[in-house]
């Protein structure tokens, strides 16, 4: 139980395991303010200038979740919060006689079918070995013969040219299992790759090894809030833009404009470079993923019957 946790009332928190005090909880939401504040200060110091980032940025537009929310701690499923009345009228909680929590059921009722698709994928992947030979080719499939118009980057010049970067794709076995990663490679590219990801066989092919599997855990962390913790949420986070850093390092784009070493996977020392960082991730990701498993399984179980909510992705 955490430091300042309590009995919960059964009464009035059905479903809950612990409850907080006021002096704790409010510790621990000033300190996950600060967090996320020191973690999206430069996000945001941008926005403010109207400036882009090629590739800090994408964590907010890809994912579509603005700077400001990531500030808004909760406690997660299962947790009573003592004195925190004003927290009644917040979406997604209950009032209770001493305070307020999350109210499971009512998300479970309406996100359902976002909760069991999300298990699915977070449980397939965490049963599954690590795979660390796709050295991030999939970034150069997404340019592979384009032309300069349909590069995704277009502000960021392509490290070994245009036709450097195809003989790259040509010359190299490429194996992606991301669906996500897929959908965006270009049609030349796409007959080179070893799987058929689909949106329905993601469950079948997600693994921990990915770096794009690894970003997702904050998707998912974010289609699960309220009922992760706040700390969760943010770690996912933290570990989606670390990932993200690697990501465009071993993408045929040159970042060193932007202060950043290119890791050349189109050479052997480049390769064993990322399949450690791959390794690191993938070690990092491990109780992330079981923990978010664990916040599908509390909503679930208060999932009434029937409950379909949600959109499933």
């Amino acid at each position: 139980m955490e430091s300042g946790a309590v009995p919960a009332a059964a009464p009035d928190a059905p479903g809950a395991a612990s409850a907080l005090d006021p002096a704790d909880w409010r510790a621990r939401e000033a300190a996950h303010t600060a967090r996320a504040d020191a973690l999206t200060a430069a996000v945001r110091e941008r926005r403010a200038r109207g400036e882009a980032h090629p590739v800090e940025d994408f964590l907010h537009t890809y994912y579509a979740w603005a700077p400001g929310r990531l500030r808004r701690w909760h406690p997660g499923a299962g947790v009573e919060l003592l004195g925190a009345a004003e927290r009644a009228g917040w979406a997604h909680y209950r009032a209770t006689a001493r305070g307020a929590a999350v109210d499971t059921a009512a998300l479970a009722a309406q996100r359902g079918r976002t909760v069991r698709w999300a298990r699915a994928v977070l449980d397939g992947a965490r049963g599954r070995p690590a795979q660390l030979g796709c050295f991030g080719l999939h970034e150069w499939a997404m340019v592979h013969r384009a032309s300069p118009e349909e590069v995704r980057h277009a502000g960021l010049p392509l490290r070994l040219g245009h036709a450097g970067t195809d003989e790259v794709v040509e010359t190299h076995r490429v194996r992606c299992s991301h669906y996500d990663a897929f959908r965006f490679f270009t049609p030349s590219a796409v007959p080179r790759n070893e799987l058929r990801p689909t949106r329905e066989s993601q469950p079948e092919l997600e693994q921990p090894g990915c770096l794009h599997a690894s970003m997702d855990l904050y998707k998912w962390a974010v289609k699960l809030s309220p009922a992760v913790p706040g700390e969760l949420l943010l770690d996912c986070y933290a570990l989606a833009r670390d990932v993200r850093v690697l990501d465009m390092r071993a993408s045929p784009y040159d970042v060193s404009g932007l202060g950043l070493e290119p890791v050349r996977v189109e050479t052997p020392q480049g390769k064993a470079e990322y399949a450690r960082a791959q390794r690191g991730f993938a070690e990092r990701a491990a109780p992330l993923r079981a923990a978010l498993v664990g916040a599908c399984d509390v909503l679930l179980a208060a999932s009434p019957p029937g409950g379909d909510g949600g959109d499933g992705a």
